[in-house]
């Protein structure tokens, strides 16, 4: 991590993206779905909001952070041997964004879908929430990694 400074800007905008992100995501686009299959009404989702959100965006922190860690220093590697060619061709949104679907796909679907099926819940919830999980990652990795 020495050849690439720590963009922290890049680290909190990213982690604030996951609010209009949800905001979109299970207000106008699944808002009603995901309620419908939580079993929640508004009112009850609308409890608690301020503590909620604070805690969300100190765990997307964490998130985006591991996600940093692997798109843009992966393993510690030096810059001039990641992917055998120079790292700043591959500091776009597209390449992050890639990095942060598939740690969405490998770590988030698979716990996600675990819990869901103890909790004997329906495929529509699954899809709602790893599909947001995967569309955040996705941001959250291109943010960091264009950025840097």
């Amino acid at each position: 991590m020495e050849n690439i400074p720590v963009n922290w800007i890049a680290l909190a905008v990213a982690a604030l993206s996951t609010l209009v992100i949800g905001f979109l995501w299970y207000g106008p686009l699944f808002g009603k779905a995901w309620m419908k299959e939580t079993g929640i009404t508004e009112e009850q989702a609308q409890k608690g909001m301020p503590l909620r959100f604070g805690l969300s965006v100190v765990l997307a922190f964490i998130a985006v952070f591991f996600i940093y860690l692997t798109s843009v220093v992966s393993g510690g590697m030096p810059p001039d041997e990641l992917h055998g060619i120079e790292m700043t061709k591959f500091h776009t949104f597209g390449h992050g964004a890639l990095h942060g679907a598939v740690a969405a796909l490998f770590l988030v679907m698979p716990a996600l879908v675990t819990n869901s099926l103890f909790e004997q819940k329906s495929l529509k919830y699954m899809l709602i929430n790893v599909g947001y999980w995967i569309v955040t990652f996705a941001i959250m990795g291109g943010i960091v990694n264009a950025w840097t």
